[in-house]
């Protein structure tokens, strides 16, 4: 595209360099208000007394399965047994309000149930059993969960904590030796959210001693070996959450022979698919990357491009996998590094809805509710591809660049200009030849 070039790599403000909420007497709401707070505590500790059936239901990924791996350990600090405590991982594709993810969950017979980091709409009861008692802890932007669940979501406090992170702030007051034991796991969900750079200052705890214990690095590559299992075609969510739930140390992970040949075969196929060229909207403002493969790394690869890619159109970074799920596109979006610093900021999940809303004739209801999903930063979805591939025609992506008002085009002279002063040799078109 006219005028597309590499990052600059602008600096970028920290995640945490945000002003957060306060309440009526100027008291910092983080990570969510203390009522909430509060009201998950009691929960865990009346669950924890009760002796029951208890459900743990993480998200597949390292911000997931950190979450459930502390909760996991603070209701068997509180007392209840291992034996009463099962997990559920949902399957390929889906999601816990499937109704075969809801029987699923249901006939393990649960009095209570934890649905960590799963994102929610709204939805019946987690599960029909109008006895079994529900707790949602999440980060993911929405204001609509399941009926009868009580819920304690971060994602309208800035900066918005991850669900790990959540999940640790509420679980270290209710048994005193998560603190300690569990700040490495808190870590690795966090970085796994919000990447490596992350400077964990206030209102995020003072992790300070922790990292003098598990350097950074250690922390970052359990990341990336916990987050390959799922990634996989295979879907090995079971081998993450098993070496997590087993670990007392980050060092535990790095040595896992099973996570070592996820991450592998993760990164063969990434490369296979990260040199696709991207399209363009014919206003610029998004790119889009095409791939097939039966891996889950779109996520993987839209963050690469999002920090490749730099114009003074481009907002967002799309990468569609058609291989995944048959009959289904998966795709994930980023904000392009060069957009994050724009004023007003740029959000996915809007920019997405605003998109689908150019059709006349129902197209929102065809992409589903799995459109636009997560977090106005990093969003994405699973559609039919015929719903996917009307979304793009409204872009219009591929197609020729806007004209100019009167129906001119820009001068061509003013591209090859552009192109003879630019003194880079390692251009994104020697880039693409490299396969």
């Amino acid at each position: 595209m006219r005028g597309m070039k590499r990052s600059t790599n602008p600096k970028l403000p920290d995640y945490c360099d945000i002003e957060p909420r306060r309440d009526d007497s100027g008291k910092t709401v983080w990570p969510a208000p203390e009522a909430a707070l509060e009201g998950a505590r009691a929960f865990i500790k009346e669950c924890a007394a009760s002796g029951q059936k208890t459900l743990i239901v993480p998200d597949k990924d390292a911000d997931g399965l950190s979450s459930g791996v502390i909760l996991y350990r603070t209701l068997t600090a509180l007392g209840l047994e291992p034996t009463l405590i099962d997990v559920h991982l949902v399957q390929k594709g889906s999601n816990i309000h499937v109704q075969s993810e809801r029987e699923a969950m249901a006939a393990k017979g649960p009095a209570y149930i934890f649905v960590l980091d799963q994102g929610s709409v709204a939805a019946p009861p987690v599960v029909d059993s109008p006895t079994t008692k529900s707790l949602i802890i999440d980060h993911h932007l929405s204001d609509h969960f399941p009926e009868r669940a009580e819920v304690v979501s971060a994602c309208h406090y800035p900066p918005v904590s991850t669900s790990s992170l959540l999940t640790y702030e509420i679980c270290k007051t209710v048994a005193p030796e998560i603190a300690s034991s569990c700040a490495y796991l808190a870590c690795i969900g966090t970085h796994g959210d919000l990447g490596n750079t992350l400077k964990w200052a206030p209102p995020f705890p003072d992790m300070k001693d922790t990292f003098k214990i598990y350097t950074k690095k250690s922390i970052n590559d359990a990341v990336s070996l916990i987050n390959a299992p799922r990634r996989t075609a295979k879907y090995d969510v079971i081998t993450a959450w098993t070496a997590l739930l087993n670990s007392t140390d980050p060092k535990d992970l790095l040595t896992n022979g099973r996570l070592q040949s996820a991450r592998a075969e993760i990164n063969t196929e990434v490369e296979l698919n990260t040199h696709t060229p991207p399209k363009f909207s014919a206003d610029g403002r998004i790119a889009v990357l095409r791939i097939d493969s039966p891996a889950q790394v779109h996520p993987v690869i839209a963050t690469r491009w999002a920090g490749h890619l730099n114009s003074k159109a481009l907002e967002i970074v799309v990468c569609a996998n058609s291989g995944y799920l048959p009959g289904m596109v998966n795709f994930s979006c980023r904000i392009a590094r060069c957009a994050r610093t724009r004023d007003p900021p740029v959000n996915i999940i809007d920019s997405l809805k605003a998109a689908a809303a150019l059709s006349t004739d129902g197209l929102k209801d065809r992409l589903g509710e799995s459109f636009a999903r997560g977090h106005k930063e990093a969003s994405g979805g699973v559609v039919p591809v015929e719903a996917f591939e009307e979304l793009m025609r409204l872009l219009k992506v591929g197609e020729k660049p806007n004209k100019k008002e009167g129906g001119e085009e820009e001068p061509r002279a003013k591209r090859r200009k552009t192109v003879d002063k630019s003194p880079q040799k390692n251009t994104i078109g020697n880039y693409f030849r490299k396969t």
